[in-house]
């Protein structure tokens, strides 16, 4: 039957199927803004779910890095017993002299009462003159996450790499935990040092290029700074050998605790704290440190 023979819908009619395709509109959009809303609730909880766990796991890693470090523990191999790890001609770590093999919170001596202004001994934390005909001697205390001994780094480290290359100086570098207060409850300090003190004990050849990898991926002060997995994928980066185990068994936590009261006990109170040949530099009284090595050299020969 064409659409001119159907009969005409009368005007009751009409509205009523009016009223159906209104109510069917109204039911499609009801379902719709249902469905949208479960999504909207779907996403939210998600998203809940997604900052839980974060929060979770910086929980776990903050209490981790303040779980009780034991008071005694081992000296990592290449390095001695006041935290140095002396390295020479091409990055090469030259064996430490120190037979000491354990170190012990017990036996650090009594901080200073009062703030001191320098080292007034020297030699009681193994910094002194070399013998004749031997390198030049520098020692340098450093924190990884000071942005001051970053920026030496970069003002001097070619140079010192050039002398030590030459073999006319080495440089002992000493990793502190001062500012284990500025990384947000993570002990970054203290867990980079120790990170580094396993990359010397299993890989010494590849020490001097994690410190450097350290200093180029530095925190900022007052965060979290790199947790343990990428302080250890750098580690395997620079050529170490794993040492996942060593740094999550924190082998040698004590080991930086105690060169860390060591050298507060024996005056060093910033980063980075340098020496030569024995001498301590002062930066207000020589500023530029070249002029202070050239010196300290010269009054060797």
């Amino acid at each position: 039957m064409s659409p001119k023979n159907e009969p005409r819908l009368t005007k009751a009619e009409r509205t009523a199927q009016a009223r159906e395709k209104a109510r069917l509109l109204r039911e499609a959009q009801l379902k719709k803004e249902k469905r949208n809303s479960w999504l909207i609730r779907g996403g939210v909880l998600a998203a809940a779910v997604v900052i839980v766990v974060i929060i979770a796991l910086v929980v776990i890693q903050t209490q981790k890095g303040n779980e009780p470090v034991a008071s005694s523990g081992p000296v990592p191999a290449n390095a001695n017993a006041f935290g140095g790890v002396t390295v020479g001609k091409n990055g090469a770590v030259v064996a430490p002299t120190t037979a000491a093999k354990t170190v012990d919170m017990k036996s650090v001596p009594p901080a200073p009462t009062a703030a001191p202004t320098a080292v007034g001994d020297p030699a009681g934390i193994g910094v002194k003159a070399p013998a004749s005909g031997q390198p030049a001697q520098v020692v340098m205390y450093l924190d990884f996450m000071c942005p001051a001994c970053n920026n030496f780094e970069k003002t001097y480290g070619a140079e010192l790499d050039s002398l030590r290359n030459e073999g006319k100086i080495t440089v002992e570098y000493r990793p502190l935990p001062f500012l284990d207060r500025f990384s947000s409850g993570t002990n970054y300090s203290s867990r980079s040092a120790a990170a580094a003190a396993c990359v010397v004990d299993q890989s010494p050849a590849k020490f001097k290029a994690y410190l450097d990898s350290l200093y180029a991926h530095q925190p900022e002060e007052n965060s979290s700074g790199l947790d343990n997995a990428t302080l250890e994928k750098l580690a395997t980066e620079a050529g170490a050998a794993n040492i996942n185990s060593c740094v999550d068994a924190k082998t040698y936590r004590p080991f930086v605790a105690y060169t860390g009261a060591l050298g507060a006990s024996a005056g060093i109170n910033a980063t980075p704290t340098l020496f030569v040949n024995g001498q301590q530099w002062d930066p207000n009284k020589v500023q530029d440190f070249n002029t202070f090595l050239n010196t300290a050299m010269a009054a060797k020969k």
